[in-house]
């Protein structure tokens, strides 16, 4: 059992080495085939990402997170956009209706009006409703305007320069690197008067995945090697500060600091968002509602009050096609919505940590090493297969509410990828294990140990299988049996040890001098016999000749130094002919052997040689 545990052991531990080396085989591989590294990695990013978003779906469903109620999205939705189009005849709608309306809400002290909406240069635009813009925007303290980076080149878009008030610092202390993925050549402009003025401005830009869906969003990006912040961002920051933020840290551990608040960077710089439910969760109010209650304020008892709000201004109508795919399954989100949930994120302080490689890993081993301990120590196949089933299904559980409880992302394709490939491979490998105890105690069984011929007991057995096969076939066998001539004068004279060896050696000049099929025994003692398949006596008396003619030839090697010459004594029976029965056959054989000896010995001797 010792010898066993020993050998299943080393037999896995050389699989998992095995395993190992084709890994970093293959990773290698892979290091030096950039095409086909591209599309694994693009596999399984695009794999994970939509298990984050099951998690997502399944977090809402589950536990219905609430969001910020001082959030108010002030939707352009479809009723607002028709209404807009019926009232003013056009769209953009002129931009003195966003004066009337900043006037209008401002009388209210919200806490912030975020416009998520591009004020940029138009030709149907009047000045005097881009001057009453520019007064209201400029008036305020609390106002925010959008505007967007991009790489056009230049020959389009000229670059401008960016007043230095837009821009950040950032003390970057982490491996974090933004600027291979977020750095920009070139901007879109709003108007002069707004870089330039009392209104705060950040960023819209966000990138999708690579299957079209957002799910993360940088906070700050490159511009000309300066550094500005998103627009929900530069927001959030003051709404936590309580006054405008101009410096951010990154600190060892990945985490961009205000305050108290640790939001953790992935390595790209990206916030990981995390969401609150379908499109509408936070609260909308429609802008055509707004309208009527600017011109109906003394008789609308029951109008919005923004109050310590947070109103972040933009378009949620299909029309105006400013929609995005969010992980939410099924489901679009408009750009407004998109910075409220940033927004809230802030606030709650609730973005997704995605886990550490280092975390990973130790992740995927530890299931690698539970997996290959169920499948090793399992009754059955179908318990192994059962209990694997289950831990997977427990792994996944544990996902998610690690990501619930505590907005922890840790990985699911590649340790489910894990567990079915450990799986496959040990329970071969236990296969094989199985299969070579088996060989073992099965060569234990039949093999004698030290001339490694079949030893007695199979040699029973197969003359018994022999007399049956050729009784029902109707065929001949025949059996030889062989004695070393004064084999215990040779171990008085040289010892034991000599003695072993060549019994050996006598047992490799019968096994090379016999036919794959004859089956070569230990009968005992210095006795040995062969059984010969279909095998007639003429044959079989031809084939103990020759037997008795090798041995005679062969030097013996009897220690380090000496060599002597051995011969043998051989008996012959075959069935039917000289018995029907393992004991006449046997018997019959003897008295051959026995002729042998009285008349010279190293010879065949034949019972009815007499």
């Amino acid at each position: 059992m010792k010898k066993f545990f020993n050998t299943k052991w080393f037999t896995l531990a050389t699989y998992l080495l095995l395993l190992s080396a084709i890994s970093l085989i293959g990773f290698i591989f892979l290091q030096n085939n950039q095409t086909l590294k591209n599309v694994i990695v693009s596999f399984f990013e695009v794999a994970e990402n939509r298990t984050f978003d099951y998690r997502q779906t399944l977090k809402i469903v589950h536990k219905q997170p609430v969001p910020n109620k001082d959030i108010v999205v002030l939707a352009i939705d479809d009723a607002s956009l028709e209404y807009l189009w019926d009232k003013y005849g056009e769209w953009p709608i002129p931009r003195n209706v966003y004066a009337d309306i900043i006037n209008y809400i401002e009388k209210d002290k919200p806490q912030s009006i975020i416009f998520d909406l591009l004020f940029i240069k138009s030709i149907r635009a009047t000045k005097d409703a881009d001057n009453a813009l520019i007064s209201a925007l400029n008036k305020y303290n609390n106002i925010y305007v959008g505007m967007n980076f991009d790489n056009l080149p230049s020959d389009v878009r000229l670059p401008i320069n960016l007043p230095e008030r837009l821009s950040v610092e950032l003390k970057n202390n982490s491996n974090v690197d933004i600027k291979s993925k977020y750095s920009y050549s070139n901007c879109r402009t709003i108007l002069s008067e707004l870089l330039n003025g009392n209104v705060k401005v950040g960023l819209t830009n966000v990138i999708r995945n690579s299957d079209g869906i957002i799910r993360r969003v940088a906070p700050i990006v490159y511009y000309k090697d300066k550094t500005y912040p998103y627009l929900a961002f530069v927001a959030g920051s003051k709404y936590l500060e309580g006054t405008d933020v101009k410096e951010f840290t990154i600190d060892s551990s990945k985490n961009i600091n205000i305050q108290d608040l640790k939001m953790p960077l992935n390595k790209n710089g990206e916030l990981i968002l995390n969401w609150y439910g379908v499109s509408g969760t936070h609260l909308n109010y429609p802008m055509y509602k707004l309208i009527n209650d600017m011109e109906n304020r003394a008789l609308k008892a029951d109008r919005m009050n923004f109050k310590d709000k947070i109103v972040i201004i933009g378009t949620t109508a299909t029309a105006l096609h400013d929609t995005k795919s969010v992980p939410i399954q099924d489901n679009v989100y408009p750009g407004v919505e998109v910075h409220a949930t940033f927004f809230n994120n802030m606030l709650d302080n609730n973005f997704i940590k995605q886990a550490e490689s280092g975390i990973n890993i130790a992740i995927v081993f530890s299931l690698i090493l539970m997996t290959i301990l169920i499948v090793m120590y399992s009754s059955s196949t179908i318990f192994a297969l059962l209990s694997t089933i289950l831990f997977a299904i427990a792994y996944l559980f544990m996902s998610y509410y690690i990501m619930e409880l505590f907005n922890l992302w840790i990985p699911v394709v590649i340790p489910m990828m894990s567990i079915i490939v450990t799986f496959a491979l040990t329970f071969i490998a236990k296969y094989l294990i199985k299969s070579k105890d088996f060989e073992y105690q099965y060569k234990l069984a039949t093999i004698d140990g030290l001339t490694e011929l079949y030893n007695h007991r199979y040699f029973q057995d197969m003359l018994r299988q022999q007399i049956e096969l050729s009784r029902r076939y109707e065929q001949k066998f025949s059996l030889i049996i062989i004695d070393i001539d004064f084999f215990k004068k040779f171990n008085d004279t040289y010892g034991h040890q000599s003695g072993d060896a060549v019994l050996r050696q006598v047992a490799q000049t019968l096994k090379k001098n016999s036919r794959t099929t004859d089956y070569v025994c230990r009968y005992g003692g210095e006795e040995m016999s062969i059984l010969l398949p279909n095998t007639s006596a003429e044959e079989a008396i031809f084939n103990a000749k020759r037997i008795n003619k090798a041995v005679e030839e062969r030097d013996f090697q009897i220690n380090s130094t000496q060599t002597s010459n051995v011969t043998i004594s051989v008996g012959v029976a075959t069935f039917p002919d000289n018995g029907e029965t393992p004991q006449d056959l046997i018997e019959y054989a003897d008295k051959g052997l026995y002729y042998a000896k009285e008349h010279g010995r190293n010879q065949v001797g034949l019972a009815n040689q007499e």
